[in-house]
C-alpha cells in the first residue's frame, strides 16, 4: 500500500502528502529520500524543483490533478509502487507521470515524433539543448521548419523540431492532416521559451530507468500484471460533431476505437489491475462504462482552452473512470 505509517523526524508519508498537496506515490518517494533530521521545508524545496512536462499539450492533466486527489481515487491506495509498474499508454505531455514520478513506469504513445523526443531527452539531452538554442522565432522560419520532412532528419533534429513547433505554434496544439503532416499555424507570443534547459535536464534525470516506446495502447495487455496501475488519457470523444478540433494521428479515434478501448479497460479490470481513464462527459462514453460491475464514473470540471476565441474557452465536464473505489 502507498500511504503506510512510515515515519521519520515526526513526518509520515501521509503527512507529507497532505501538507504539500502532493500524491502519495511521490510523497513516499520523498519520504524514502529524506534524512531523519529533514524538515517539511527541506522536502518542499525538492517538490518546487521537480521536473514538469516539457511540452504544452492540449488536454494535458496538470490543472486537474488536484481534483483527482480530492476524489481519493488518485493514485489507487492499494497500488504498490515498489513492486508494481505504472503504465501510461497515451502519454502525451506526461503530466500524470511527472506528478507521480514512480520508480517503475512504462510510457508509450502512437505519436512517433513525441516518443523520439522523450528518448532524445532521456539519452542525449546535451545534444538536444545545443540544437534548440539554434532556433529563431519568426513566422517565415517557423513555416520552413514545419515543412521539413522528418524522414530526412536525425532523432535529435526531430526532437528539436518537435519542441520548437510546440513552443511557437498556435496554442501548443499538435494536429496533423490525413497525410500525417503537422499543420498547426504559427503562434504569436511575446517571448516564447524555446529551450528550457534547466527543466530539460531534470526531465532527463527523471526518465532514467523508464521505458518509452512507440506502440499501440493495446500492447499494455501484453505487459501489465495484477496490481499494476494503468492510466488511459485517449483522444476524447467529441462533445458535438464540430468539437473534434484536432487529430493527434492521421487515423483518428472515433466510436469504434472508443469501444475497443473500453474492451481493453475491461480485460485489465478482470486481470486485477488498477485502471483509471479520462474522457469527455458525453452520453456515449457514459453508456460505454455505466454497466460495468465495479467501475465508477466520476465528474471532473475542466477548462476548455483550444478555441481560437478566448471568450469561448469556458468550463466543461469530463469523466474520470476507475475500476476501484475511494
Amino acid at each position: 500500500m502507498i500511504g503506510g505509517v512510515m515515519e521519520t523526524g515526526g513526518l509520515t508519508v501521509k503527512s507529507i502528502a497532505s501538507a504539500l498537496d502532493i500524491n502519495l506515490i511521490y510523497a513516499r518517494r520523498l519520504f524514502q529520500l529524506s534524512q531523519k533530521n529533514s524538515t517539511l521545508d527541506d522536502i518542499r524545496k525538492i517538490v518546487e524543483d521537480k521536473p514538469k512536462p516539457f511540452v504544452k499539450w492540449v488536454g494535458g492533466k496538470r490543472q486537474l490533478l488536484k481534483q483527482f486527489r480530492e476524489l481519493n481515487l488518485y493514485p489507487p491506495e492499494c497500488f504498490n509502487p515498489e513492486s508494481n509498474t505504472y503504465f501510461e499508454p497515451f502519454v502525451g505531455g506526461g503530466a500524470v507521470f511527472f506528478d507521480l514520478l514512480p520508480k517503475h513506469a512504462e510510457l508509450s504513445d502512437t505519436n512517433r515524433e513525441l516518443v523520439i523526443t522523450y528518448n532524445v531527452i532521456k539519452d542525449n539531452v546535451d545534444g538536444l539543448i545545443k540544437s534548440l538554442k539554434k532556433h529563431i522565432y519568426n513566422k517565415e522560419y517557423y513555416l520552413r521548419v514545419r515543412a521539413q520532412d522528418i524522414n530526412e532528419l536525425s532523432d535529435i533534429e526531430i526532437a528539436s523540431r518537435f519542441i520548437f513547433l510546440n513552443r511557437t505554434g498556435f496554442n501548443g496544439m499538435y494536429r496533423v492532416n490525413k497525410s500525417g503532416q503537422f499543420n498547426v499555424p504559427f503562434g504569436r507570443y511575446k517571448n516564447p521559451l524555446i529551450c528550457d534547459e534547466n527543466n530539460l535536464r531534470k526531465v532527463s534525470e527523471a526518465l532514467q530507468g523508464i521505458t518509452i516506446t512507440h506502440r499501440d495502447y493495446k500492447d499494455v495487455l501484453e505487459l501489465a500484471k495484477i496490481g499494476d496501475f494503468i492510466y488511459f488519457d485517449p483522444p476524447y470523444y467529441p462533445l458535438n460533431p464540430t468539437s473534434s478540433f484536432t487529430a493527434y494521428t492521421a487515423k483518428g479515434f472515433f466510436e469504434k476505437e472508443q469501444i475497443e478501448l473500453r474492451d481493453t479497460f475491461v480485460k485489465l479490470h478482470e486481470r486485477g489491475c488498477f485502471v483509471m481513464l479520462s474522457n469527455s462527459d458525453t452520453p456515449f462514453i457514459n453508456e460505454l462504462y455505466s454497466e460495468l460491475e465495479g467501475v465508477s464514473i466520476n465528474k471532473i470540471i475542466a477548462g476548455r482552452a483550444i478555441n481560437s476565441k478566448g471568450s469561448k474557452r469556458g468550463k466543461i465536464n469530463e469523466v474520470l473512470i476507475t475500476n476501484y473505489q475511494a
